[in-house]
């Protein structure tokens, strides 16, 4: 998941905990074989500009996954919906490989899988340039002293409005009730976007269940939905 970086010369605050872990052979071998093509490693401070449009290779809607998991929700996501292109930025390494397995073995041409900070890669797309933004189960970092590194914080939300078209959506999902309310702060406050729905949405059927949605419905809690569009 993103960091919030300021324009000054601070550090960043991560919203993410870096992690490894290690790959099984289809994972490594999906790294050796697809992401030649269809990776691409984001780098702290780089301000190179990122054209969906050449990344691609074609002129299409640009949905921004960030924080994508093992990435199953995201291949089906792409599976379903070939007219739209879905670039997917993690920092979990099995789950970019196991990806990039996706990728390759379903033949999916419009997916881009992306390593890194997600804020660092949405500073080098242009305005306007998202067709949606997709921040499914990032992490809650329930504990009060954690909240300032949660994605979901004003500043952050500022960026990727303004990364959106007019029209596009910023779609946001929790089970932790308390982020879900602090979300639904944010973005109600955020003066370039419009809650679609009085409050909470319902579950939408495009939106495929992701491990961590069962692993809370398991638990026990509640899962929350907020879409909002750009003004």
């Amino acid at each position: 998941m993103g960091g919030l970086m300021s324009e000054t010369t601070e550090r960043p605050i991560r919203t993410f905990h870096p992690r490894r872990g290690r790959m099984s052979g289809r994972h490594a071998d999906a790294m050796a074989e697809v992401w030649p093509a269809y990776g691409l490693t984001v780098r702290d401070g780089d301000r190179t500009p990122l054209d969906p449009r050449e990344l691609f290779g074609r002129a299409a809607p640009t949905v921004l996954e960030i924080g994508f998991g093992m990435g199953d929700s995201t291949a089906a996501m792409a599976a379903a919906d070939p007219e739209r292109d879905y670039l997917a930025v993690e920092v979990h390494t099995p789950g970019i490989g196991n990806l990039l397995a996706l990728v390759g073995e379903r033949g999916l041409t419009n997916v881009r899988v992306a390593h890194g900070d997600a804020m660092e890669l949405v500073r080098k797309l242009p305005a306007g340039s998202l067709d949606a933004v997709h921040v499914y189960f990032p992490d809650p970092w329930p504990k009060a002293r954690h909240h300032k590194r949660r994605l979901i914080q004003p500043a952050n939300v500022a960026l990727l409005r303004e990364r959106l078209r007019p029209g596009g959506t910023l779609h946001c999902a929790t089970d932790w009730a308390h982020y879900a309310a602090a979300m639904a702060e944010t973005l109600d406050a955020d003066p370039g976007l419009a809650n679609l729905h009085d409050g909470f949405a319902p579950r939408p059927a495009h939106r495929p269940e992701t491990k961590f949605e069962r692993r809370g419905v398991t638990s026990g809690r509640e899962i929350f939905d907020l879409i909002h569009r750009r003004a």
